[in-house]
Order: structure tokens, then C-alpha cells, then sequence
């Protein structure tokens, strides 16, 4: 590995002069946004006093944190007299005691207790939105640390939110770094790219819009659509119906559970609750915590299966929990996806409630095979399966009619919303 000293682009230069506490930079392909964060740590590092300082890169997964920044980090310390590298855990520990380490965001509770001085969330658009306000900002408060956020867009997420929450908010600092203005790509190679690509992958890729949509996402082009035309915005709860969830049980990881009415044709999603790594106890009290009735509580076809610990299935401990459980049929996953494809113009969605739903569902996409350039035939695992998957086992449950709570005048329950 050769040893190579940093010599920061002139717009790096000036950002690694602008950044305050807490940061978030939208920046095109090929700006050499990785070199940027890891100097950033380094020098960050170097001047800390604390003998026992910590500083974080986090990547979406742990696999792109090593292929993309571990080299980089090594390279850039090498010059350092003193340093400590160690290649099983992935950190560099300078002489003053301060260790920077890399993580991946896709198992990120295993970052809890930890603390850090400063991190980086890079690609932060392919986390899941949990991150950062449930496991990593607890994590700088004793020390005040500070945080950097830095990605390319992949649609209206949870990035862009956070984005345009840090430029309204004067203690934090925001820039969006499109390829036209920065100068750090060559024009001819600015053209190349534009030939080559879709007018809205490259206005995602190089001049970091928000507004292109996600390639190949499943369902974003309907939430599109639900959003243009009003069905998503404040929508209450309807005490005359009742509430079936569907849930998708996670064992390792999280858990998603979509609450909803439905009425004939309009279906209404009124709340969205998510959790990892709890007991369905927890679940319980989620709902009973809640002012809803509740109808059928929707689960797919595994959760009949016994646990070899307990001899008892999730669907007997659900139902001793006083629920009333309809366990779905195995279904092809792609009849899922078509259900929940007719099922969304039939919606009205809460965006507050739903928000880290909608999320996962406007990125919710197939695989991809790079061997092959094409998408793949199954949808990607990440953080958005969860809630797609729920969603998924909500479309095909509302297949079968729901009755309302009593007797109504069903006429009044398509009155305008009051958003």
C-alpha cells in the first residue's frame, strides 16, 4: 500500500473549513466524497486531546465500509509516526490515543454503548432511517460529538427530509454539491455521462436531485402519485372502523407492523410502528397502548412454525396475548407486490405517522446483478424489506372484506379529510 498525503479540491478545501457540529453534504458521483470524511476523521483525530477519543465511518453495510474506505484510511494515516492498525476489527489508533473504526449501518444495534467524538454516515440514503435518531446521535451526547452526513440522492427519503430540516436549521450546515457547479469533473466527461444515462438517474447522480425517482423501485411511482393527488397527508382515525394491522416478524431483526381501516373500495393507513430486536410482548403493548379496535391482525404463513427452544409458535403467543390472528396463505412474492401495487391508489396514508414507512416503501426495489447489469428477478433485502413485506401481507389480507364496527352510515366516511 503506498503511503499518499492529502491535497484537498479547492470546494473541499472550503468545506472542510465550513463544517460546524452537525453537517449534511449532497454530493455527485466521483466528487471523492469517501477521501473528504476520512481526512475530515483524521485531523479531527489528531487534534483531540482526550486520550480515549472515538470517531466512526459508517457505510450502509459493513462489506462497503471495508472495500470503499479501509484502504483509504490506512493510506492516509500511514505518514502518521506511531500509528496502530488493526485489519480484524477495521480501526487505526493514532499516537494521541484516538481511534477511528469502521461499521456498516446494517447491523447498527450492535453499535449501542458505544460513544463517539465524531462520525461520518456515508450513502446515508441507503440506511434505514432508524439510525441516526434511535442508536447513533445518543451516542455523542455525553462527549458532544459531531456528525457528518454525505451521500448522493436516491429519492425523497429520509435523506432529503433530513436535508432540508439542516438547511432551515442555523446550527447546522448544508450544501448540495451538483456535478455542473463543482468543477471537478472534466465537461467532456459531464456529456459522456448525460448521453449514456437516463435524464433522471444522471439528474440523481451527478446533480444531486431529489425529485428523480429510485431505478427500479417497486412502488415509488405510485407514492408519487398518492402524494400529487392529496392521499397523503393527515389522516385520522375513524372510531366506527375497525383497525387491522399486518405485520411482517422479524427474529434478528426489526419488526414492521401497518395499521389500517378500509371501507369498500378506500383504504385507509392511519399508523406504522417498527422495532428491532424486542419480545412481541413489546408488539402487544404496542397496540393495546393505543386508542384503536381492532379487527384481524394479519401474519404471515411462518409464524405458525414452533421454536425449537420453547416448543411454541409466535402465532400461539400472539393469540395468548388476546389477539385475533389470521394467518396468510404462502404466496409468490411477486402476486404480493402486484396486490399491494393495486392497493395503493386505493389509499390515503398518513405522512406523519407513516413516515418511516413511506420511506421504505418509495425505495423498497429488485436486486440488482452486476454480473448480469440487469435487475433481478427478487426484490433487494434491506431495511425497507420489513415494511414492504408487511405492506405486501396488508394488500393480499384486505383481499377478503372488513366489516365496520356497529351500525354506521357508511356515507359519512367519504367525507373530505381535514389535513
Amino acid at each position: 500500500m503506498s503511503v499518499q498525503l492529502y491535497a484537498p479540491r479547492p470546494h473541499q478545501a472550503v468545506l472542510h473549513r465550513r463544517l460546524q457540529r452537525f453537517n449534511v453534504l449532497v454530493a455527485h458521483r466521483r466528487f471523492g466524497k469517501t477521501v473528504f470524511c476520512i481526512n475530515e476523521l483524521i485531523a479531527k483525530a489528531a487534534a483531540n486531546p482526550k486520550k480515549d477519543a472515538r470517531y466512526g465511518y459508517v457505510a450502509p453495510l459493513l462489506s462497503q465500509a471495508k472495500d470503499i474506505a479501509w484502504d483509504y484510511l490506512k493510506r492516509f494515516t500511514a505518514p502518521i509516526p506511531g500509528i496502530t492498525v488493526s485489519e480484524s476489527e477495521l480501526w487505526v489508533e493514532l499516537p494521541n490515543g484516538a481511534r477511528i473504526r469502521l461499521y456498516g449501518a446494517d447491523n447498527a444495534d450492535r453499535l449501542r454503548g458505544l460513544y463517539f467524538d465524531g462520525i461520518v454516515l456515508d450513502e446515508y440514503a441507503q440506511m434505514s432511517p432508524r439510525v441516526w435518531p434511535e442508536i447513533i446521535r445518543p451516542m455523542l451526547a455525553d462527549r458532544q460529538g459531531w456528525a457528518l452526513f454525505i451521500g448522493t440522492p436516491l429519492g425523497r427519503n429520509h435523506f432529503c427530509t433530513l436535508y432540508e430540516q439542516a438547511k432551515a436549521d442555523p446550527s447546522w450546515f448544508a450544501a448540495s454539491l451538483p456535478a455542473s457547479q463543482t468543477g471537478i469533473l472534466p465537461e467532456p466527461e459531464i456529456a459522456a455521462a448525460r448521453r449514456a444515462m437516463s435524464p433522471e438517474t444522471f439528474a440523481q447522480e451527478f446533480e444531486c436531485s431529489f425529485a428523480a425517482g429510485v431505478p427500479g423501485a417497486y412502488y415509488a411511482r405510485l407514492i408519487e402519485t398518492a402524494e400529487h393527488e392529496g392521499r397523503l397527508g393527515r389522516v385520522p382515525w375513524e372510531p366506527r372502523l375497525p383497525v387491522v394491522t399486518a405485520w411482517d416478524l422479524g427474529i434478528g431483526d426489526a419488526t414492521a407492523i401497518w395499521f389500517a381501516q378500509a371501507l369498500g373500495p378506500e383504504v385507509r393507513i392511519i399508523d406504522y410502528y417498527e422495532a428491532s430486536g424486542a419480545a412481541l410482548a413489546h408488539y402487544a403493548k404496542q397496540l393495546a397502548d393505543r386508542p384503536y379496535v381492532y379487527g384481524e391482525h394479519l401474519l404471515p404463513h411462518d409464524v405458525s412454525v414452533r421454536e425449537l427452544s420453547s416448543g411454541t409458535s409466535r402465532l400461539e403467543t400472539l393469540r395468548g396475548f388476546g389477539l385475533k390472528v389470521r394467518v396468510l396463505g404462502a404466496q409468490p412474492v411477486a402476486e404480493g407486490i402486484e396486490a399491494a401495487r393495486n392497493l395503493i391508489p386505493r389509499c390515503w396514508i398518513d405522512s406523519e405517522r407513516c413516515a418511516r414507512g413511506l420511506d421504505a416503501l418509495r425505495l423498497y426495489r429488485p436486486d440488482f446483478d452486476a454480473k448480469r447489469q440487469a435487475f433481478s428477478q427478487r426484490p433487494l433485502h434491506d431495511w425497507t424489506s420489513h415494511a414492504a413485506d408487511a405492506f405486501r401481507y396488508l394488500a393480499l389480507g384486505l383481499r377478503r372484506p372488513l366489516h365496520p364496527v356497529g351500525e354506521i352510515d357508511q356515507t359519512s366516511l367519504y367525507s373530505p379529510f381535514t389535513w
